[in-house]
């Protein structure tokens, strides 16, 4: 009983800190509406979502052709790779180095790749394989660390990574949470691959993008619900049995090309060595852009600690809320299977893509992104505690929803809501960072602008902090899972 309660104000105090930095951040943030009439817009929103329309048939198919063979092809090789870094998890520099190709985002690595392969599939399978195959390797490895070692030590007494172990007894008993989990990267995959497209790459996001900017809201609306229906369609074709048709399929239908030569590849790398080095170290000039870059990684990095630190806490209430949706506990029957279609709405739709909507809607400010980040991952943890909510026995004393939320939903559920949120954490500070690009000052805004104008130097620069400040978030927070998160 004393642990218990030691745990709970642990808890609670670690709660309070978050809450408090949140509230401390909130009175930088720039949360400006600056649109004259933002109800007007969604009205016209709402009426292209009810009447979609498609303006070019062909165009629309070869936008969700290649929508699919970027995600099926990057998830392919991501599964792969994933795969050998999570037989070698258990050494330090395997999980370095899947730390650091997840810490940089899908966004970041196809502005890198398109400088050297161009507009090209292999850009976007590239940019999406990478940081998956980071995400696989952890998840693949924590999923083989945590089967049940009697097995093994059956088959081969006193050995611990032989062959004949890994195969026969380890492989087998985490093959189904494997297989699970790769559907679900099938669906961020999907995911990503729009969001290319607004960088340039040919998929749904490209014509999404055009067709949000220029107000026709009909034609984005068949594109949306085009989205929606790639997801919604995994769990009938992403199957072993089909995998073995479809993959073959993809890589024959939309081959890996490029358009490389190696001269674009040398003048490249030329070109991410630091300018003072290239121009020789000129005292007053290498002063100025240290400043200058320091200016930039400064101001990036506060705004994207900012921004990301008010949308975790409002993540959390969203969750905490939104659960309620998909929980016995307070929803049955077809209310409770409408509350969480609503939640795998909001969860299938890109942060990217509703920032970008908010943008239309609000005005430039970091009030549309931090609506996005609340809205997609509040709406995944929502989901998962709900479905945990289940294993909850009822309340012993009847009571009211709101006192049975308060009492017994939110105190028994707690930990694993905590644990889901700062699971998420790493999620949201690279997702914060990469919405720069639509000109939210965080290092996005000024990795983009780098872009923009061939300083790759400084772009590589503002990208490590960037992969810095995740890769931070996940060790602090895979710390606080373990000393408070621990489920008894």
């Amino acid at each position: 009983m004393k642990q218990f309660l030691q745990q709970s104000r642990s808890l609670r105090a670690l709660t309070l800190y978050f809450a408090l930095v949140a509230l401390f951040c909130l009175a930088f943030a720039d949360l400006a509406v600056s649109t004259r009439s933002p109800g007007h817009e969604l009205w016209l929103m709402a009426r292209g979502l009810l009447t979609p329309q498609i303006p070019d048939t062909h165009q629309w198919l070869d936008a969700a052709l290649y929508t699919l063979t970027f995600s099926l092809q990057g998830v392919v090789l991501a599964a792969l790779c994933g795969f050998i870094f999570a037989i070698f998890y258990h050494r330090a520099w395997v999980r370095f180095l899947a730390a650091f190709l997840r810490s940089i985002h899908e966004v970041f690595w196809a502005l890198i790749f398109i400088q050297i392969f161009g507009i090209s599939t292999l850009a976007g399978v590239l940019a999406i394989a990478l940081p998956f195959s980071g995400t696989m390797a952890k998840v693949y490895g924590e999923q083989l660390e945590e089967i049940d070692r009697a097995p093994a030590r059956a088959i081969a007494p006193g050995r611990n990574n032989s062959v004949s172990q890994f195969f026969y007894a380890k492989l087998p008993l985490a093959l189904h949470a494997m297989r699970h989990y790769t559907a679900y990267r099938m669906e961020c995959a999907i995911r990503s691959s729009v969001v290319l497209g607004f960088i340039g790459l040919p998929t749904l996001g490209f014509h999404l993008e055009t067709a949000l900017r220029t107000g026709e809201y009909s034609a984005a609306s068949a594109l949306l619900l085009t989205l929606l229906a790639m997801i919604y369609s995994l769990r009938f074709w992403f199957r072993a049995k089909l995998l073995w048709l479809l993959v073959p399929a993809v890589f024959i239908a939309r081959p890996l090309t490029a358009d490389w030569h190696g001269d674009n590849l040398a003048r490249f790398l030329w070109d991410c060595v630091p300018a003072p080095i290239r121009e020789g170290w000129a005292p007053e000039k290498t002063l100025r852009w240290l400043g200058w870059l320091g200016e930039q990684a400064a101001s990036g990095g506060w705004n994207t600690f900012l921004l990301a630190q008010i949308a975790l806490v409002l993540t959390g209430l969203f969750a905490l809320a939104g659960s309620t949706l998909n929980s016995s506990h307070f929803m049955r029957g077809w209310v409770r299977a409408c509350g969480d279609g609503l939640l795998l709405i909001l969860r299938s739709l890109p942060e990217y893509l509703l920032n970008f909507i908010g943008l239309i809607v609000l005005g430039p400010s970091m009030l549309p992104a931090i609506i996005a980040i609340t809205l997609h991952n509040g709406a995944i943890i929502g989901h998962l505690l709900g479905k945990h909510s289940d294993e909850v026995a009822p309340a012993v004393m009847p009571s009211g929803p709101l006192s049975r939320f308060a009492y017994h939903y939110v105190p028994t559920l707690y930990q694993r809501f905590l644990a889901y949120c700062f699971y998420r954490w790493e999620i949201i500070i690279r997702e914060t960072a990469m919405l720069g690009i639509l000109g939210i000052p965080t290092l996005g805004f000024y990795i983009d602008s780098a872009f923009e104008f061939l300083r790759f130097d400084v772009a590589m620069i503002l990208i490590l902090v960037s992969a810095a400040m995740t890769m931070a978030a996940d060790i602090i927070s895979r710390r606080l899972r373990q000393q408070f998160l621990q489920l008894a």
